[in-house]
């Protein structure tokens, strides 16, 4: 009891101890990182949208190897070590003992490492269990990739500690001359914070008996005279030195990197973009503290609100164009008048006949004594796991019905990534009907459409557009920015093996002899909420039920058809990557796109409006229900869901005061798709009374029931579910698990239902 009588105060006064006190005391900022560096590698942050993925199995070269986990281990690194040096320029003199020891630089590191050492603790435990657990990992590739995170964290802490060495001497001992003459020469605000250090230096000392050595021997803290004003000076000056050094250095990769970043091995995990973007943070904090010292956190709030005024007058604004549109004509007018010029009953009547054409084209290819069933795919949005889960769903559907779905369906809507898969296969059909050694059921081509395009983007955000302007892409003829939205594109060129990289009216000819089924995209206007209509040719006569108004003039347009308000911008040329990418525009990854309006809209996805893209289906129904009616047998919508639509309905528990406080907000979000779902169902309920043949709905739900319990417990967002993450990458198992769903029970049984009512 007496040796614990005096243990404890030794460890609270030693030196680890008064710095990791110091840190929660004083360094609000840096602590932040680290708990959001926690959070999001255990899994109580970003879970849903998959972020502790992309530390735990991060991916270079489209593969999670050795390389990728040596440059998370160098930028784990890089990053512990901004956190040391921000420590040291804010609260070393503080501890001005620490100037009397022989490289003290490194002995302070070594003493502040109780955070960094846990943090990577937790990491390599994290690490093992993911990999284990979720990517099968063998002990051969776990060791390989833990090898991969020690290699690049100890080659990253040996040139910090090689720079550190040659730079920081003893540096509270040794005076130059000319020093105190330089720092004249510097802003007052620096000069007055330096003295204010050294203030403390004189009167405020924090109380340390016992630190650690560079080989982790305790040593007491001996007696230090006090140092003049010169040598405290000198400290300033080189700690920042060395501060404005690394800080140039990380900036000026990132501009190198930012620059190639199209070439493949120049494009970095995401994760590791995420520590760039952290240590740069830090650094700049450190900044902040050494040039403003107490005033750091008001210049910081200065200097925000002074940018954020500059971007609100557009100075900093940056426009994501769709390729092919000409954004040096005159814009088009977006104003309510123009939307109801769009409502001409003579174009909208031009425009069904051109689209009855392709029905009767459709309707040749079946027996004439016999009248088939029509078929309305709607595949959901939901990033990678949707393009992934509706090309599986489409290839398992078409293969079992011998290719009848896609030679009786006649349309396909939906938004996201759904589209994405289903344009995909669309693609892959069209290629194989042209004479293509092209294999649409092929396993390639999931694996092709589920590869990591996430990282790219990630640095793409970080980088290229701090950095832009500096690359253009030609695209019909015009110059567009080869910025994030050309990366997307790009990524999405690739994955889809380049057979989609065309104008979206090369389309046309095969949708208009009914070769294979149309496609319609309606990402969503943010200025107003309005759907475009994006299809190979105009398609007006989807606002064809605002005409039953011809009383009221106050109804609102809900829509407008691309080809015919963009005609004068070459609306033609739109490039159908970018048709995809603007109704697949996912929060915060990848940019809303400007269209050439006055004033400008701005487009994102699709899922805002119908997710599902079951309303826009019934539109086009409705618009040709007399035809549909007369010429065949039945109707068939076909929802390709990444979600169930009747999930489990979770008791509201556990209720925190900021869970009250944001319910309203919750709630909404929550539940957007069940708003969505009651609202189509409502309008196919209706759509019964209006055709004259039977309307049957398949339901082809991704929905995983059992999963990994390490999953269930990262996962803080929706501790019930185990469905992949919504995001731009899926794991190995992510991946398995949604293509094995298609096997599920409840798809088994739709699929019969499907192969029956084609058999009909």
């Amino acid at each position: 009891m007496r040796k614990l009588y005096f243990f404890i105060p030794k460890l609270y006064y030693s030196f680890p101890i008064q710095l990791l006190l110091n840190n929660f005391r004083r360094n609000h900022v840096l602590i932040l990182c680290w708990i959001i560096l926690f959070a999001m590698i255990t899994g109580n942050f970003g879970k849903y949208l998959g972020i502790p993925y992309l530390f735990l199995d991060p991916e270079y070269l489209n593969k999670v190897s050795f390389a990728s986990f040596f440059m998370m281990g160098l930028l784990t690194a890089g990053f512990t070590m901004a956190f040391h040096i921000t420590c040291y320029i804010s609260d070393g003199h503080r501890f001005s003992f620490i100037g009397s020891l022989s490289n003290p630089f490194k002995k302070f590191t070594v003493n502040n490492s109780i955070i960094p050492a846990t943090f990577l603790i937790t990491y390599v435990y994290q690490i093992i269990g993911f990999q284990l657990s979720n990517e099968y990992s063998s002990n051969f590739e776990l060791i390989r990739n833990l090898a991969g995170l020690f290699s690049g964290y100890i080659t990253m802490t040996l040139l910090f500690s090689i720079y550190f060495r040659l730079t920081n001497k003893d540096i509270f001992k040794y005076v130059v001359c000319r020093i105190d003459e330089k720092i004249k020469q510097n802003v007052t605000v620096t000069r007055a914070s330096a003295m204010k250090k050294l203030d403390i230096v004189r009167k405020k000392q924090e109380r340390v008996d016992y630190y650690l050595t560079g080989y982790l021997q305790v040593k007491p803290v001996e007696s230090t005279s006090f140092y003049d004003r010169s040598t405290i000076l000198q400290v300033f000056d080189q700690n920042h030195f060395n501060l404005v050094v690394i800080e140039l250095f990380i900036f000026a990769m990132i501009l190198v990197l930012g620059v190639f970043k199209d070439y493949p091995v120049f494009q970095i995990p995401a994760a590791c973009s995420a520590m760039i973007f952290l240590t740069v943070f830090v650094m700049l904090s450190g900044a902040f503290s050494y040039w403003f010292g107490g005033w750091s956190a008001t210049a910081s709030l200065i200097i925000f609100l002074f940018i954020n005024h500059l971007v609100g007058e557009d100075f900093f604004t940056k426009k994501y164009e769709a390729f092919g549109l000409d954004y040096g004509r005159l814009p088009a007018e977006y104003s309510i008048a123009s939307l109801q010029n769009q409502l001409d009953s003579s174009a909208m009547e031009n425009d069904r006949q051109a689209v009855l054409m392709q029905l009767e084209n459709w309707r040749k290819k079946f027996d004439p004594a016999t009248k088939p069933k029509m078929i309305f795919l709607c595949a959901s949005g939901g990033g990678k796991r949707a393009s992934l889960w509706t090309l599986t769903a489409l290839q398992k559907a078409d293969s079992l019905t011998q290719g009848k779905l896609m030679e009786s369906s006649v349309l396909i809507t939906g938004a996201s990534g759904g589209l994405i898969g289903a344009s995909y296969f669309r693609e892959l059909k069209l290629r194989e009907k042209l004479g293509e050694s092209i294999q649409p059921y092929a396993n390639i081509h999931r694996q092709k459409i589920s590869s990591d395009n996430l990282n790219p983007l990630i640095f793409s955000l970080l980088a290229n557009d701090l950095f832009v302007g500096f690359t253009k892409v030609e695209y019909a003829g015009k110059l567009y920015q080869r910025d994030r939205a050309y990366t997307f594109e790009d990524q999405l060129n690739q994955i889809t093996e380049g057979l989609m990289d065309k104008p979206i009216r090369e389309y046309e000819e095969a949708e208009s002899k009914g070769i294979i089924p149309m496609i319609i995209l309606t990402p969503t206007v943010v200025n107003d909420g309005r759907k475009i209509y994006i299809a190979s040719r105009p398609v007006s006569f989807m606002n064809n039920e605002v005409l039953n108004f011809t009383d009221y003039h106050q109804v609102k347009v809900s829509g407008i058809d691309f080809h015919r308000f963009f005609e004068t911008q070459d609306s033609k040329d739109l490039r159908f990557l970018s048709a995809l990418r603007m109704s697949a525009t996912f929060p915060y990854i990848t940019p809303n796109t400007t269209l050439p309006t006055d004033p400008p809209i701005q487009i994102m996805d699709a899922g805002i409006s119908d997710n599902f893209g079951m309303s826009d289906a019934v539109r086009f129904l409705y618009a040709f229900n007399e035809w549909v009616s007369a010429n065949t047998s039945g109707v068939i919508f076909i929802s390709i869901r990444d979600s169930p639509k009747l999930g489990t309905i979770v008791a509201r528990a556990g209720q925190t005061i900021i869970d009250d406080m944001t319910q309203p907000i919750s709630s909404v979000y929550n539940n957007f798709e069940n708003f969505q779902d009651i609202t189509s169902d409502m309008l196919i309920g209706q759509a019964h009374s209006w055709l004259r043949v039977p309307i049957d709905r398949l339901d082809l739900q991704y929905q995983a029931e059992n999963y990994v319990p390490i999953l269930q417990k990262m996962d803080s967002i929706r501790q019930n579910s185990a469905r992949a993450s919504l995001s731009w990458r899926l794991t190995t198992r992510e991946k398995d698990g949604v293509i094995s769903n298609i096997n599920s029970p409840r798809n088994k049984e739709e699929l019969k239902k499907l192969v029956r009512l084609l058999e009909e």
